[in-house]
């Protein structure tokens, strides 16, 4: 197949432009003769910043050698360790600014619209990652919220997508994409309906580049990152990798020659399936998978007959077959388990056609040659630098022979990996290029018959099936080279746009205070997803590492709980929070089951100072493995748009914190911060966040975090709002905002009111306010559809009964006096014949005997302080408790943590949190809230 790469000549053309080097460029002030000379220089410094003790104190600071870390890095734009050059950019970047217009306040409204965007770009295709949101979907909120030239931030950066999406912003044809549109001088429009429900476009935004400060705790997502946003130019990069390959192949080219032994034609390997071999738990004979589990459709079974004693067994009940090689790296024997080559799928050389045939004598003999070869250089690490169960992704069957990471492949795929970065080793394009394709490459890589897809990895995890697919690796990689070309003919061709590092989001103590226009989070989430681990693969070919000490994840191998996970993304929100300019907005894409992780986000958004003004949808279209087979994992992930507090009202806070005006500036200024509607389709639907409720619980959690006693009672909050404010459909509008709502109204209807689950005494409460409000109606109407909500409810929730919820809660009218309001209104609406009566007609009063309804706040008062009254008296028999509470009433154990706090009685609160079980407390935002603020304060005490 010597001539097979002239074919490839077509591909990777010899002619083009100039390249990148080729004259002068300037650099934060500096000008070079050339990018070479910009890189050189910046790199001896970088050199000398790298000998400086305290610089590699940095919290997160990667693992590697000063020369890996040179290697890896191309300054001052990329660094593989903290970059000591942001603050320059930002400072750079901040001076190129035109100057604001006098008077100019910077205010939007957060971007509460679900955004849907598929994967399937060249953009992102180029390189895989384990969480990835699509570049146009980042687009949205980066046009929605800057202007051309605003700095934005990704401190999980990850690939880089956040870096794409700032640069992509000054791409016409990218933001038509979007559905867009873009005038001649450069303003985007969106489509929006006006009073009479037409559709008009509205200028939003304005088209041009953002420029971008990335960061990751993995170097290997920077690297990554740094490949999409510095791109080399296309024929430079095509020079480059065509001499590599030329190279290659004439080296290696015939590990993948084969022939037909039949006819004797030659062939071209495509790929090879690999099979497990198992033993028979009845006999002690091999089982080879494929010829025993393989249906005549071609469907794996999960159970299969043993070819030699005819039992049935399956993986679970086998164990894999052993065997014995000589490792081609410690030059020592090795037990690895048994696989064996099942079956060729060939390309003749002779007709051009496809097929798929049985491993012949010469196919093993091609494999038992490269057995006995010598192969370049190639990571030969212990995984994760331990031994025997190396991580939380270790499992006992198919790792168990996996003890370094060139255990995870084949040593052919391999071969063509070294010998590839021994040609482009010193090629940053070319590392990319190599890790682009080492888990194509590897063992990871699943067989299904039948099935067309080419890459079978299981995403988020390190699995190896028992069925492997071993692609021609140069074949592939050259493929991989075409895909690289595309997202390079995509980008813009600037260098100087983006500045990265490498280090954790918890330490950004060089970044400079309020020098971000907007920030775009996609942090780790728990557990779902082990980053070092599953970056340690590629970190091995680029030889720096993930330094796993100030990972934001739970994992028990780390033995990180989700007390130690909420303190590090409290540090990292921190963190951003300073950086962040005062009045601007921070999004944070959401992706975790689990209540008590979304809480522990909430929890440590608060603790950074930010106030949570919207949760929406993104949906990415193109499910992880967990997500499209795990029937509890979130298939849309939710995006929570945050606002750092302005100054102005910072200031004023601080002469008004203990008085009531306090609370309503708070209110006043958080309102405006707030979407007016939010719409699904057609459909208006409710505001949450402008429930009273739910501004109760802010203003709350903002004076706790300051530490200030909260100066008013919900009773005298729900009067002063409806004092202040307009009310709509149960939510608080600015008098400027409810204008813009009611038009939205009168062409949209009524709100759709959210769907309530019942699990506890306060969704309870909830359940039956938002009940009785559409309809007061009696206890034995009420009955029957509360007992049929009760299936839900938590197992540690003291379980109410019916009376008790609605006599601390609700109104009962017995008869005597006026028909109250709510329920007059009610009646007259639905029954002709009680229209227009006084409210004490006999006929109504008879219709409207024995309703509860809700009283409004004037009259509630009352109420609430019975029933604060009686939870506080069950909340002193819990402090008496001297074991843990199995069963107890969650909402005495609130309001009992909320008096104790505005006495300063910390130690109350920790005693009774410590009686609480933990999955209660962690799922709890209220009672995490108090915890967490208790336990810092007694510890600064």
């Amino acid at each position: 197949m010597s001539d097979k790469y002239g074919q490839q000549q077509t591909m990777f053309e010899t002619e083009g432009p100039a390249t990148r080097d080729s004259g002068p460029v300037t650099c934060l002030g500096m000008t070079f003769e050339n990018d070479e000379a910009r890189r050189a220089h910046f790199s001896e410094e970088l050199r000398k910043k790298l000998q400086d003790p305290e610089f590699r104190k940095i919290e997160g600071f990667p693992i590697g050698s000063d020369e890996d870390i040179l290697n890896l890095s191309d300054p001052p734009y990329y660094t593989a360790c903290p970059n000591p050059w942001i603050a320059d950019f930002i400072a750079e970047w901040e001076a190129e600014k035109p100057e604001k217009p006098e008077g100019y306040h910077y205010h939007r409204e957060p971007f509460a619209a679900d955004v849907s965007e598929g994967k399937m770009d060249p953009i992102y295709s180029a390189h895989s990652y384990h969480t990835k949101v699509p570049h146009k979907a980042i687009m949205r909120y980066i046009l929605h919220y800057t202007q051309p030239g605003d700095i934005v931030f990704d401190v999980f950066c990850g690939t880089g997508m956040t870096g794409v999406a700032a640069l992509m912003c000054g791409d016409r044809n990218e933001v038509l994409a979007l559905g867009y549109q873009v005038k001649a001088d450069g303003t985007i429009l969106r489509e929006e309906s006006n009073e009479e429900g037409k559709k008009l476009w509205q200028p939003f935004s304005k088209i041009g580049i953002r420029k971008a400060v990335l960061s990751d705790l993995a170097p290997v997502g920077t690297f990554i990152a740094h490949n999409y946003t510095h791109r080399d130019d296309v024929f430079s990069f095509r020079k480059r990798i065509d001499s590599a390959f030329q190279n290659v192949r004439k080296k290696l080219d015939w590990m993948y020659e084969t022939v037909d032994e039949k006819s004797g034609i030659k062939e071209e390997l495509l790929f090879c399936v690999w099979s497990d071999v198992f033993i028979c738990p009845e006999c002690g004979e091999e089982i080879i998978f494929w010829d025993a589990a393989l249906n005549d459709e071609g469907k794996v079974e999960s159970e299969f007959q043993c070819q030699s004693c005819k039992s049935v067994v399956s993986k679970n009940s086998s164990d894999h077959a052993l065997k014995t090689i000589l490792d081609h790296v410690t030059k020592q024997p090795r037990k690895i388990t048994k696989q064996v080559p099942v079956e060729v799928h060939c390309k003749n050389l002779q007709t051009g056609n496809k097929y798929a045939r049985p491993v012949n004598k010469h196919d093993l003999d091609v494999l038992k040659k490269i057995e006995d070869m010598e192969i370049a250089w190639h990571p030969s690490n212990k995984m994760m630098f331990k031994d025997e169960c190396w991580g939380d992704q270790w499992r006992k069957g198919y790792h168990s022979d996996v003890t370094h990471d060139y255990h995870f492949f084949m040593k052919r795929p391999l071969a063509v990996l070294a010998e590839v970065r021994k040609e482009l080793h010193d090629y940053l394009p070319g590392l990319f290029l190599i890790t682009g394709t080492i888990q194509g490459l590897s063992r990871m890589q699943r067989y299904t018959p039948g099935s067309t897809f080419p890459n079978m990895i299981r995403s988020g995890t390190l699995y190896i099936g028992s069925l492997h697919r071993e692609w021609n690796a140069i074949s592939w990689m050259e493929g991989k080279v075409r895909g690289i070309i595309r997202m390079y003919e995509k980008m813009p061709t600037s260098i100087s746009e983006c500045a990265i590092g490498a280090q954790s989001a918890s330490d950004l103590a060089t970044y400079p205070e309020n020098g971000i226009d907007y920030i775009f989070l996609d942090p780790p989430f728990g557990d779902n997803l082990a980053y070092s681990e599953l970056n340690f693969l590629w970190e091995g070919w680029l030889k720096v590492f993930t330094n796993q000490q100030a990972e934001a994840i739970v994992s028990k191998h780390q033995a990180k709980e989700l007390d130690s996970y909420r303190a590090l993304m409290a540090g990292c929100f921190s963190q951003a929070y300073k950086a962040l300019k005062p009045g601007h907005w921070m999004t944070v894409e959401f992706s975790n089951t689990k209540a008590a992780v979304w809480n522990s986000i909430q929890t440590a958004l608060t603790e950074a100072g930010f106030i949570v003004a919207n949760v929406s949808g993104l949906d990415k279209k193109q499910g992880s493995f967990n997500a499209i087979t795990n029937t509890t994992s979130v298939k849309q992930d939710l995006v929570i748009s945050a606002y750092k507090p302005n100054g102005g009202f910072e200031e004023r806070f601080q002469k008004e914190a203990q008085t009531e005006e306090g609370v309503w500036d708070f209110v006043r200024t958080h309102l405006k911060y707030l979407p007016i509607t939010k719409q699904q389709g057609a459909l208006l639907q409710f505001v949450p966040e402008r429930d009273p409720r739910i501004l109760f619980d802010q203003m709350i959690a903002f004076y706790v975090r300051k530490g200030y006693p909260v100066p008013i009672s919900s009773q005298e909050f729900q009067i002063g709002l409806a004092q202040r404010f307009i009310e709509r459909d149960g939510m608080y509008f600015l008098p400027d905002q409810v204008a813009e709502y009611d038009r939205k109204k009168m062409t949209s209807g009524t709100p759709q009111q959210l769907s309530m689950f019942v699990s506890d005494e306060a969704s309870a409460i909830q359940w039956l306010r938002q009940l009785i409000r559409e309809k007061p109606q009696t206890f034995s109407d009420i009955n029957p559809q509360f007992m049929q909500q009760l299936g839900g409810w938590s197992k540690n929730e003291a379980q109410l009964d019916l009376r008790e919820l609605l006599n601390q809660n609700f109104l009962c009218y017995d008869g005597k006096g006026p028909v109250p309001e709510q329920i007059h209104a009610y009646l007259s609406t639905n029954w002709k014949e009680l229209r227009n009566l006084p409210k004490d007609d006999p006929a109504l009063v008879t219709k409207a005997r024995d309703r509860w309804y809700v009283p409004d706040p004037n009259k509630a008062g009352d109420l609430e302080k019975l029933r604060e009254k009686a939870l506080l008296k069950e909340f002193e028999e819990y402090k008496e408790v001297k074991k843990k509470l199995k069963v107890f009433r969650l909402e005495a154990v609130r309001a009992g943590f909320k008096k104790a706090w505005q006495e300063r009685d910390y130690a109350v609160i920790v005693a009774v949190a410590d009686k609480i079980p933990n999955n209660v407390l962690e799922e709890d935002p209220k009672l995490l809230m108090w915890y967490d603020q208790a336990v810092t304060r007694m510890g600064g005490e």
